[in-house]
């Protein structure tokens, strides 16, 4: 049954980003991939728009459907089957609760996003990215096999082997070649604990060389790098974030969620409510030095809302570990993620449209010296 309360109908026209808003005529949560399937076709029979919604983590209103159909996913969660090497859930299900299922096991997925509160549904879609990328490619390298419900309506299963071209299409496909409904994905095994460690620097240049080492060494489980404001407040420092399996040290699945106290923080101050006008791409390696310097320059820790959260994320990869067909990379060996992870202030529209600018500069600048938009369809 459908649901047209207002909590239901205003949380539906309202996303990560709290950027844009198209309120629905309804918001149906089914709980079983028959139950999706058969509101899809409801839908289409009626001749009304729908959206498919995860958890809700879109920053520009892709999951939104002013006039139309929310269909939210988070009510399928289950564990199918759990193997020596594989994992096959419903695509609802968060990477956290996944984790929970497959750790207990000696087993993990290879990559994993820093916020584990994503569905496996809506990472898939878009790719997903983290700090073991640089060894095992995106998640959606990573996966076996898809259920999928097509836009015609029918439901196929899909993988390298069988029905290749949808396979392709789907992963990292934005929904637009089909509906991810149960996923089989590749499992490795677990390290219990990890040594981890963050390095600061304050000269950009030395810390970009250091990530391309430590990557091409192939030393780590885990780099990603960042930057944070620096003592002063105003200026930048660089954190280098390193991990390893070790038999000692920081619990694995406590590394693996640790944006968990920073939401903590962030919802008790309000700052998780605020616009986060995000821009996500990846540049080639030619090239990083120069747009990454210029544009840290010119920016500040304010101009990202680093006091409610907001930071840069700046690391590389070899493109060689990508083989989503769908998903645009950099021509060249090694790419670098470069993504302004901003928070707006919650009424200031000047600071906003700043931002976004800031962001359509950057995202043109990018484009310009031969890199390519993530996280865009």
């Amino acid at each position: 049954m459908p649901h047209t309360d207002e909590p239901s109908l205003r949380a539906a026209a309202d996303d990560w980003g709290h950027l844009v808003h198209h309120r629905p005529r309804a918001v149906a949560r089914p709980s079983t991939e028959e139950e999706v399937v058969a509101v899809l076709a409801d839908a289409e029979r009626r001749g009304l728009p729908f959206a498919v919604r995860g958890q809700g983590h879109n920053t520009t209103g892709a999951a939104q459907c002013g006039g139309g159909l929310v269909v939210e996913t988070g009510g399928l969660r289950a564990v199918h089957h759990l193997g020596a090497d594989s994992v096959t859930v419903d695509a609802g299900i968060r990477w956290s609760d996944l984790l929970r299922a497959t750790l207990p096991h000696g087993l993990a997925p290879p990559v994993l996003t820093d916020y584990l509160e994503l569905s496996v549904g809506g990472t898939l879609s878009v790719g997903g990215i983290g700090g073991a990328t640089h060894r095992h490619g995106l998640q959606t390298d990573n996966v076996l096999s898809l259920r999928v419900r097509t836009p015609g309506g029918e439901v196929r299963d899909c993988s390298a082997e069988q029905d290749a071209e949808l396979f392709d299409a789907v992963r990292a496909g934005h929904g637009r070649h089909g509906l991810i409904l149960r996923a089989t994905l590749r499992l490795v095994p677990a390290p219990r604990r990890v040594r981890h460690v963050q390095h600061a620097y304050t000269d950009l240049a030395e810390f970009l060389a250091d990530q391309r080492e430590l990557v091409a060494s192939g030393e780590y489980d885990h780099v990603e790098g960042m930057a944070v404001p620096g003592e002063d407040g105003t200026s930048w420092q660089y954190l280098l974030d390193t991990a390893v399996r070790a038999p000692e040290g920081e619990d694995y699945f406590e590394f693996l969620d640790a944006m968990a106290p920073q939401e903590a923080r962030l919802r008790a101050s309000g700052a998780w409510s605020h616009p986060h006008p995000w821009t996500n791409t990846f540049l080639p390696d030619s090239a990083a030095d120069e747009v990454i310097t210029e544009t840290t320059i010119a920016l500040s820790p304010d101009d990202v809302g680093a006091a409610d959260g907001g930071l840069v994320l700046l690391y590389p990869f070899p493109t060689s570990v990508v083989a989503t067909p769908g998903l645009r990379m950099p021509a060249e060996p090694v790419a670098f993620l470069f993504a302004l992870l901003r928070t707006a202030p919650a009424d200031d529209p000047a600071a906003l449209a700043r931002m976004l600018d800031g962001n359509r500069r950057l995202r043109e600048r990018v484009l310009a010296a031969g890199g390519t938009p993530y996280l865009e369809p």
